[in-house]
């Protein structure tokens, strides 16, 4: 079987000319959020049949990048830190208002061209136990560690179609077309984080057909966060 979790690099080395790789960003303040909506919100009309069965595969991205075999895989954290997280995702964490998380962002690069943005938010009571060592991913995909858990759940997801200059992205990450975001939360044995991912524009594998994955894991379920809203 192949090994998903194994096969990307630490360090992104700029092999593609063009392609300048955001450099690791301080604090910085979302004013906005993008308008997350159920995936009962979207018809065929305005979520094509293409981009709904990647928005909508409940395996993991990583995975499933790797899978595609258009490039080297390669993950580089852009900041973590201690924040207050968003009002949308205190709400769907169960956060006190002003109660700190850890956030996380991160780039996915295939061939050091940057495809995926992903924000994780993850509460200080989850990280205890055997989350604890999620502090210390580094580079590190997230989603080796929780698709490989199997006590893991998965809530419905969340779906957002946000301009390119919202200030949900990084500056460096910013670009000109609309792009598909989607979030959705993870439970591990009661411990629970959100993750958003934002496809880039370079992201081009959308018309691909996506293979069955070999895995139950990380099956989306509606018992667990999804059950709050």
């Amino acid at each position: 079987m192949h090994d998903y979790y194994q096969a990307f690099s630490p360090v992104l080395n700029n092999h593609r000319p063009g392609y300048r790789l955001p450099y690791r960003h301080a604090h910085r303040r979302i004013a906005t959020e993008p308008s997350w909506k159920p995936v009962e919100r979207f018809t065929s009309l305005n979520l094509p049949p293409a981009d709904r069965a990647w928005l909508l595969d409940d395996g993991s991205l990583t995975g499933r990048l790797i899978e595609l075999d258009q490039g080297l895989f390669s993950v580089r954290r852009l900041f973590q830190g201690w924040q207050v997280p968003l009002p949308s995702e205190r709400r769907l964490l169960d956060i006190p208002c002003r109660q700190q998380a850890l956030i996380r962002e991160v780039v996915l690069a295939l061939d050091d061209c940057p495809v995926v943005f992903a924000r994780s938010v993850i509460p200080y009571s989850s990280l205890t136990g055997e989350l604890a060592h999620l502090r210390r991913l580094q580079n590190r995909p997230l989603g080796a560690i929780l698709f490989g858990n199997a006590g893991m759940h998965r809530s419905p997801f969340e779906l957002a179609m946000m301009q390119g200059q919202e200030d949900y992205l990084p500056v460096s990450l910013r670009q000109q077309p609309p792009l598909w975001g989607r979030r959705s939360c993870f439970d591990v044995r009661g411990k629970q984080l959100m993750v958003s991912e934002v496809f880039l524009q370079e992201f081009s594998p959308w018309p691909a057909v996506l293979p069955v994955h070999r895995t139950q894991r990380g099956k989306v379920t509606a018992a667990i966060i999804g059950a709050k809203q």
